[in-house]
This record gives structure tokens, C-alpha cells and sequence, in this order.
């Protein structure tokens, strides 16, 4: 920043009010706290400019609050962060379109986030995937839509925030290969017959050849009649990058 920048930017405080002046201060104040931002030497999406402009954002957000950045934030956040460093991406037009979020680079992507108080680190949960409709409520037809569904998109991004705390804020961006999702086709369905839910919610379980859990899909036949992903073990997905700011932060 030059001089002449400088002087427009005093010019421009010199014109706000007390409250104002102060709502910056604080911003700016925000920037000092230490922080400590990774990406995957792998990463084919974030590079070193999306990691900074994305952790920058992440920093301004919480100058001004404690809860953890919303989908739609993030979804806006991401679209300007890459296109700030130079990577085209837009974000879908309709709100509830049912397909993809965001398209980089030619690529359609679907986000998702989580930022549960209980939240476990090496488990990964999507509390809504998708809705599930008001039609028939099969659990091999639903696992079918889940399937059909995953066609309008190649890659699938989840924004995990793992502590609000303002002494430590942390996120990380992790993909889910969209592969190890496809595995679903074989999943063991299981209707939970016990349940007072009606119609009655379900799994399907996907594990690996020593039987392990992989993930389940769980078919909720609540209000919403939406399909959730549970269990989901991070050591199966990638993480692309990891943010982390505030006193404790280093």
C-alpha cells in the first residue's frame, strides 16, 4: 500500500463514526492473533493465496461473532477466495438447487459443513445430504436417489468447524471421494422396526472386507424426511487444509 492509499483509507475512517472507527479496530486488531494455517502439499484446490484469503475470512467473521461461519458464508467465502487467488468458481443461482453448490474451474462441487458442539474430529457426520421427498419410502429407492443425486456433481467438500473457542478456532476443509460414497450401492439396508417415527427411519451400512464400518446412510423419516451420513471415518477422505487462529492457536 503506498502513500496515496494510506491517506484515502485515514480520509475514509476520518468520516465514520466513533462506533464505526471502533468496529474496524477491532477487525484489524483480529489480524494480530496468532494463527496457523496448512494445506495439503497435494492439494489440487487449495494453494497458498486460497488458504491465506480463506483464513483471512474465517478472522474477520469471528471479530464479530462466536458461532461457527454458516454453509451459505462459507459457500461465499470460498467462491471469493478462489477468485480472488485466480481460480474461476460460481456459485449455483438457485438456493435450493438440488444439485451442486459451487463450479470450479469447469467442475461442479457440492459442499456441506458441520460445526456440531459435539463434534468428533475423526468422524465425520452430514446432518442433511439431501431431502428425501414426499414418495415412496423404500429404503432401496431412497438409497437409489441418493445415488441419482450424486450425478450432478464430481466432487463433494465438507467445512468442518472443530472449535468455535475465541482462544482456539479451528476448521479444516476435508474431501469425501465421491468413489467411496458410490460404495453405497452395496450397502446392507436395515429398517429400524423399533421406531416410533413414522415411516419408520433406516440404515444402510457400508463396510470394508474385515467388516468394518466404513459409514452408514441413515434415512430419517422425521419432519424434514432427509438423508444424513453418520459415522463417516476420516482416515477414508483427504484433508486439503486446516485453519487455526486465536491466543492458543500456536
Amino acid at each position: 500500500m503506498d502513500k496515496d492509499d494510506i491517506s484515502k483509507l485515514i480520509e475514509s475512517l476520518s468520516r465514520l463514526t466513533t462506533r464505526q472507527r471502533k468496529a474496524i479496530e477491532s477487525t484489524i486488531m483480529a489480524f494480530g492473533v496468532p494463527r496457523f494455517y496448512w494445506c495439503s502439499p497435494i492439494s489440487d484446490l487449495i494453494t497458498q493465496d486460497v488458504l491465506e484469503n480463506l483464513g483471512d475470512r474465517l478472522i474477520s467473521h469471528h471479530a464479530g461473532s462466536r458461532q461457527a461461519l454458516s454453509k451459505d458464508r462459507f459457500e461465499f467465502a470460498l467462491e471469493k477466495s478462489l477468485n480472488d487467488s485466480g481460480i474461476p468458481a460460481t456459485l449455483v443461482k438457485s438456493r435450493t438447487n438440488r444439485g451442486h453448490d459451487l463450479t470450479i474451474n469447469g467442475t461442479p462441487v457440492s459442499l456441506k459443513t458441520e460445526a456440531a458442539a459435539a463434534i468428533r474430529e475423526n468422524m465425520i457426520h452430514v446432518s442433511k445430504w439431501m431431502e428425501l421427498g414426499r414418495g415412496p419410502w423404500e429404503l432401496p429407492l431412497l438409497r437409489d436417489l441418493f445415488l441419482e443425486h450424486m450425478r450432478s456433481y464430481e466432487r463433494i467438500f465438507t467445512f468442518r468447524c472443530l472449535s468455535a473457542d475465541p482462544e482456539r478456532v479451528c476448521y479444516e476443509l476435508v474431501e469425501i471421494p465421491k468413489a467411496l460414497m458410490l460404495e453405497s450401492a452395496n450397502c446392507i439396508l436395515e429398517v429400524s422396526e423399533n421406531s416410533r417415527q413414522n415411516p419408520k427411519p433406516g440404515y444402510g451400512y457400508v463396510r470394508d472386507s474385515e467388516g468394518q464400518l466404513k459409514y452408514s446412510l441413515y434415512f430419517d423419516g422425521g419432519s424434514e424426511r432427509k438423508l444424513q451420513i453418520k459415522h463417516l471415518r476420516k482416515d477414508l477422505c483427504i484433508v486439503h487444509a486446516t485453519w487455526a487462529f486465536g491466543s492458543a492457536a500456536l
